[in-house]
Order: structure tokens, then C-alpha cells, then sequence
């Protein structure tokens, strides 16, 4: 798992107590939340969106700049905001079951890659 740290800006829109999110070091990256606590959670969302699409056109990600650094006026704070990137790329392994397990599994048209997956993930308490 990969682990990103950004500030981000957060500005206070008086007319509708709402806030807009922008990162300083991430062209294109904005956001906003109608409350405090929703704009931290859609500030890690879209730094997560960012990321993956980043990352997935193949360009590089900048580097984050300090928080103390980040300039601002009246109304608007920074704030650090943290993203963990799972790599979802798929890994084939070798795994041995009962041939009894295996016909089951065949006869209910089951994926036992799909099986062994949502088993992990129950067993890991992972989403």
C-alpha cells in the first residue's frame, strides 16, 4: 500500500457555509464539501481519484510541499490530507483444494478466484 500526504486549501464560502478544496500541488484537483467534516472526507477522496488517474496515464506525481508553505487569505485554511493507494493489480498463484472442492465449485458455476478473494477480504477485514 502506498500512503500520500498533500496539503490542501480549504477556502469557507460565507453564502452557503460550504468549502472549496484545491491542492497546491496537484494541477486539476478540487473539490468541496457542504460541512467541515464532509470537505475533509471529499478532500481524500478526490486526492485519491487524483492519484489513480495519475498513476494510471502513466505521468509523474509531484511533490507535496510543506504545509507551512502553502499561502492563503482571509477565510481559508491548509490542511494536510492523507491517501492510501491499494495496487489492485492481479497476481496469479498456484493454490491446491480437494478435487471433490473443485467439482462443487464447477458444478455451481462458481469463480474460485472470486471466492478466494472475497474469503481474504472477510478474513482481512479489508474492503
Amino acid at each position: 500500500m502506498n500512503t500520500f500526504v498533500y496539503p490542501a486549501l480549504f477556502h469557507f464560502n460565507e453564502n452557503d457555509g460550504s468549502y472549496t478544496i484545491t491542492y497546491p500541488d496537484l494541477p486539476g484537483c478540487v473539490s468541496e464539501g457542504k460541512s467541515l467534516e464532509n470537505a475533509l472526507y471529499m478532500a481524500q477522496d478526490a486526492l485519491k481519484q487524483w492519484l489513480e488517474c495519475t498513476i494510471e496515464v502513466g505521468q509523474e506525481i509531484p511533490a507535496a510541499s510543506r504545509v507551512e508553505e502553502i499561502a492563503h487569505e482571509q477565510g481559508e485554511f491548509a490542511n494536510l490530507i492523507r491517501a492510501e493507494l491499494k495496487d489492485d493489480r492481479a497476481v496469479r498463484r498456484t493454490v491446491s483444494i480437494p478435487k471433490w472442492m473443485y467439482d462443487a465449485a464447477t458444478d455451481a458455476n462458481l469463480s474460485l478466484s472470486r471466492v478466494l478473494q472475497d474469503a481474504l477480504r472477510e478474513r482481512l477485514g479489508a474492503q
